[in-house]
């Protein structure tokens, strides 16, 4: 499925509207080259599960946790930019998340592709120099949801 932004709202609104089909054990990978609306697009899909918190792209801590409406699906988000060892991986104890009672997002997902299961989506948020500069062509493959 493919989804063309215009703007950093539109990614917002079409990944809070992807949301709406997540169910506990989901695991959705983002792609996509610095500054192309990884985070924008963590922000819309958090709002869709019922996040309040202020979304932020853990790009030093490695994982945020935010808790959803009576905390039924809390989302996982992960930014793994900066794992260079697949140890780093483990020490977040990533198993219990992938496997829990929420959502996973994982920025940089191909970074650590191997360790990802096979059930999970991914989106790829691609930019194009030609178009104008809010212009994303935002790719979803397989996945759950």
């Amino acid at each position: 499925m493919e989804f063309i932004s215009n703007s950093p709202r539109e990614t917002f609104d079409w990944a809070r509207s992807l949301a709406a089909g997540a169910k506990a054990g989901d695991i959705l990978c983002l792609t996509g080259d610095l500054g192309c609306g990884k985070t924008a697009f963590a922000k819309g899909f958090g709002a869709g599960l019922g996040v309040s918190a202020e979304i932020t792209s853990p790009t030093f801590t490695i994982l945020n946790i935010y808790d959803s409406p009576n905390q039924s699906l809390p989302l996982y988000h992960f930014d793994v930019y900066r794992i260079s060892d697949p140890t780093e991986m483990e020490d977040t104890g990533y198993e219990d998340f992938f496997y829990g009672n929420g959502v996973c997002l994982i920025e940089w997902a191909e970074i650590i592709k191997n360790m990802i299961p096979e059930t999970a989506g991914w989106v790829t948020i691609e930019k194009d120099l030609r178009e104008s500069g809010d212009y994303r062509k935002i790719i979803y493959n397989g996945g759950r949801m």
